[in-house]
């Protein structure tokens, strides 16, 4: 049975226990309740209306001891401890426990030196044994008790009951975050959206010099046509070297002027980089040397 399951299960035992009892009957029922070892959220049992009923009255100190447990910690305890009644050991141990989770709610790495202080612990052996056994063992927490740098790393906490005026400071930090969700999310789109811009434009680019490409290539190869008859029809099987050598120099101008069109185009980024040049450049030589 999981934690949260077996709390609504002791709220709901504990509702009814308190529904049913009023007056001084209502101290044995807090107290059990306070001291049960499974038993962490109190605020259902203070909102029943006979316990409710205590306040301001002989038997308030009842309602009072619910209520530190609502939302109190040992320090509170302390300094109210003569307006209070003493607490069993099971009590203090259960006060201590709901201290280190309220801590945990400001903080996710909690120096022991602070813990020592807030929970009467003298020593960090005996820290790092209330941590282990009553806190991570209980499932109430999980972390990382780190000796070198002296500090508990949270990882995982349980709630408490929501103090009065925490509501609504609860509801404006889970707006802010959802706005600021949601501002990142459109900065996303945007970059998404000019992502696909640029790569149209870089298709589109490319698709233009492929076709100049294949152009060159038809003009190369009819121009070689040309000259292989001329030789031919000469019939001495020479090929004159001042056409061979004009080849390479048609490349090279087809390139050139090529990357003065990219140039002058306005594409911004979109450029053909220089290895893509390269490589034309070698296809040409093979088509050539066919």
């Amino acid at each position: 049975m999981d934690i949260e399951q077996k709390q609504a299960e002791l709220i709901d035992h504990f509702v009814k226990q308190a529904s049913a009892q009023k007056g001084a009957a209502l101290g044995s029922v807090i107290v059990e309740a306070t001291s049960h070892p499974s038993l962490f959220a109190f605020s259902e049992i203070l909102a029943v209306p006979t316990v409710a009923e205590l306040e301001g009255t002989e038997n308030s100190v009842y309602f009072e001891v619910l209520r530190l447990f609502s939302h109190g910690t040992w320090t509170d305890y302390k300094s109210n401890r003569g307006c209070l009644p003493q607490l069993v050991p099971d009590q203090v141990l259960k006060l201590k426990q709901l201290t280190v989770l309220t801590l945990a709610e400001t903080n996710k790495v909690l120096p022991y030196d602070q813990l020592m202080l807030e929970l009467d612990v003298t020593n960090v052996r005996e820290l790092e044994d209330f941590l282990i056994n009553e806190c991570m063992y209980a499932g109430i927490v999980r972390g990382k008790l780190d000796q070198m740098r002296r500090c508990f790393e949270i990882q995982f906490a349980a709630g408490r009951d929501l103090r009065p005026g925490q509501l609504g400071s609860m509801i404006q930090t889970l707006s802010n975050w959802l706005e600021t969700s949601d501002n990142l999310l459109i900065s996303i789109q945007e970059k998404i959206k000019w992502a696909d811009t640029m790569s149209e434009l870089d298709k589109k680019h490319r698709k233009e010099v492929e076709d100049r490409v294949e152009e060159v290539k038809k003009s190369i190869s009819t121009k070689k046509l040309h000259t292989k008859t001329e030789v031919d029809q000469r019939g001495d099987g020479i090929q004159d070297v001042e056409e061979r050598e004009e080849q390479p120099i048609g490349v090279a101008r087809f390139l050139f002027t090529t990357f003065q069109q990219q140039m002058k185009s306005g594409l911004g980024t979109v450029m053909i980089p220089l290895p893509a040049f390269v490589i034309v450049a070698l296809k040409f030589e093979n088509h050539t040397n066919l």
